[in-house]
């Protein structure tokens, strides 16, 4: 099992520092995510200042862009890492692609397939001087000239991890991904009844095993080293949850536990704005049953028992900044556990 970092918000100077702390500490892997900034200049950034850990993606925004403009943007950045580039992809919810980033949206599980298989239809072209002849129902590649043309990878292509919380996106990412990104809005019940069997049924579409294929298992983690930094975390953990809880899309996760009143509730106040009342509605059962809530010491223990046997990857996830330190007890339990350093 490897142990990862995940950063959401900072700046590219922040992932930066963040990558170097997380690579010296022992960290396997740090993710960046696309919220306030492109996720490739930080990538790039960190690239030239780290020599081993692996660099993420968690998410690019897919529908944001042509699969040709992510297929150049990941063939340069594992080129420039030395091949530790992980394409982590995700659709992001309709609003944000058609009102904040003015693209289209229809049918997303059918589309991110069709994406996937579009960006490994260019990469061949590239690699192993194929012609470009990719015609979908939504996307069509079918020129590709020599002067556009990179050489051939000497790192090969990037793995393509793809994150979903619904089962038909997971499906998906079982049948043409090299990975799924677990969301952390999520809870051992669903993971099990819902998550697990839709990535097996997409294992099953491919005609392919689950061999070689890296589960990533994320959890939002509520912990602090004082009483005061352990009720701030909390308190920041049960916003999280509710702003996850809100959105139409997951509202999958807390209907399975009957808690389909509040996601119709959570989405009406988010409407509003009213943050803080939200985050007073997340009760601790819910906390409990999504978030990983424990002192320090405990939090590697309850991580193993959530996701043993299952993760091939555990990435520690900052809604709010690299908690590096505040992680550090966990970091070691999990690689001393598995062996992995």
């Amino acid at each position: 099992m490897k142990v990862d970092a995940t950063l959401v918000t900072g700046s590219p100077d922040d992932f930066v520092d963040a990558a170097v702390s997380a690579e010296k500490s022992g960290y396997d892997a740090v993710w960046v995510a696309e919220t306030q900034h492109d996720p490739t200049v930080g990538l790039t950034l960190a690239s030239t200042r780290t020599e081993r850990i692996t660099l993420g993606t968690a998410i690019t925004v897919a529908f944001a862009r042509t699969p040709m403009t992510t297929a150049i943007t990941a063939n340069d950045l594992h080129a420039v890492s030395g091949g530790r580039y992980v394409l982590g992809l995700g659709t992001q919810i309709r609003p944000h692609v058609t009102k904040r980033f003015s693209m289209p949206w229809s049918r997303p599980a059918d589309r991110m397939r069709e994406y996937i298989q579009a960006v490994r239809a260019i990469w061949a072209t590239w690699n192993d001087g194929e012609p470009l002849r990719f015609v979908g129902e939504f996307y069509t590649h079918t020129l590709m000239t020599p002067f556009f043309s990179p050489p051939p990878n000497p790192y090969g292509t990037p793995p393509i991890h793809l994150a979903g919380v619904g089962p038909r996106m997971t499906e998906v990412a079982g049948e043409v991904a090299d990975g799924f990104l677990a969301h952390a809005f999520t809870t051992e019940r669903y993971l099990h009844e819902v998550t697990l069997p839709a990535l097996w049924r997409g294992f099953e579409t491919a005609g392919r095993g689950g061999s070689g294929f890296e589960f990533s298992g994320t959890a939002l983690i509520a912990t602090g080293s004082t009483e005061e930094e352990f009720a701030a975390s909390v308190r920041d953990v049960r916003r999280q949850v509710a702003f996850y809880g809100s959105t139409p899309a997951y509202a999958g996760v807390l209907e399975l536990h009957g808690w389909g009143e509040l996601a119709t509730e959570l989405n009406r106040l988010s409407k509003h704005g009213d943050w803080d009342a939200m985050g007073d509605l997340v009760d601790d059962e819910v906390l409990h049953a999504i978030a990983v809530v424990a002192e320090p010491d405990d939090v590697g223990p309850a991580l193993a028992r959530r996701f043993g046997g299952i993760a091939a990857r555990i990435p520690f996830y900052a809604p709010t900044g690299a908690d590096l330190d505040r992680w550090e007890p966990a970091r070691r339990y999990l690689q001393d556990m598995t062996g992995e350093h």
